[in-house]
């Protein structure tokens, strides 16, 4: 699987360390967890990013606390040239965790989002269609109703079922375009159900959104929540100006 391999290609890099790199200091380390960010060189921040990628490239392992602790120690030990096992040996192993960890995530996720969807569903106004899609209207639109055919512009924020947003065109500034018929079902579906100048809340179960598999900071199984304004339809002379 991809995230086994790109954890593996991080963690060979401490746990195959040459035996003359030396051990890393406590005192720093230790500095370093209680160092303010703001105090950090530019350098030191583009570490502390790294340090951000591995703990990216754990997630779908779902470790515990513990687990997380034996991890951070074979970055110590492999960085000191003395890792307690056989990185070759086991390395086959991570791939079976990770198959058994991303099913875990992956039930998991399933059983929140259902109970999620199942109270969006009861909100007033909402309107759960065959394919499970909840949606709710939030400011109704004067304009077209767009096809899978045409291309949108919008804005919008996603979230997961938790607030956690993994995506927003309103941190960016500026609103997207795309062909309808080229984004997940959700989007293709709820938006179809739009008019533009109109917002609206859509509740997409996995199998409308990224499915079993997930994406980068989306886990497998996981309902996503989108806000989304129809700014406009390309092509087409009506517009609405973000509020």
């Amino acid at each position: 699987m991809f995230r086994a391999l790109t954890l593996l290609a991080v963690l060979s890099l401490g746990l195959t360390a040459d035996a003359q790199t030396p051990p890393p200091s406590n005192a720093p380390a230790q500095a370093a967890t209680s160092t303010p960010q703001t105090s950090l060189t530019d350098e030191q921040k583009t570490i502390y990013a790294l340090g951000i990628m591995v703990h990216r490239s754990l997630r779908p392992f779902d470790l515990s606390p513990e687990e997380l602790a034996i991890v951070m120690r074979a970055l110590v030990e492999g960085a000191a040239g003395k890792p307690a096992v056989d990185f070759n040996e086991w390395a086959q192993q991570v791939e079976v965790l990770s198959g058994a960890r991303h099913s875990r995530v992956v039930a998991r996720e399933k059983v929140a989002a259902a109970a999620y969807l199942a109270a969006a569903a009861e909100e007033f106004g909402a309107i759960t269609t065959p394919s499970g899609l909840v949606y709710r209207t939030l400011r109704s639109g004067t304009g077209p109703t767009p096809t899978a055919r045409e291309t949108v512009r919008v804005h919008y924020r996603g979230t997961l079922i938790d607030g956690t947003v993994f995506d927003s065109s309103y941190e960016r500034k500026e609103p997207v375009a795309f062909r309808l018929g080229e984004v997940v079902p959700c989007w293709t579906e709820g938006v179809q159900k739009m008019s533009v100048g109109g917002r609206a809340r859509l509740v997409c179960p996995s199998s409308l959104a990224y499915g079993d598999e997930g994406s980068p900071g989306i886990p497998g199984g996981a309902a996503l929540v989108f806000e989304v304004e129809l700014v406009g339809i390309v092509g087409s002379a009506v517009t609405t100006p973000r509020d």
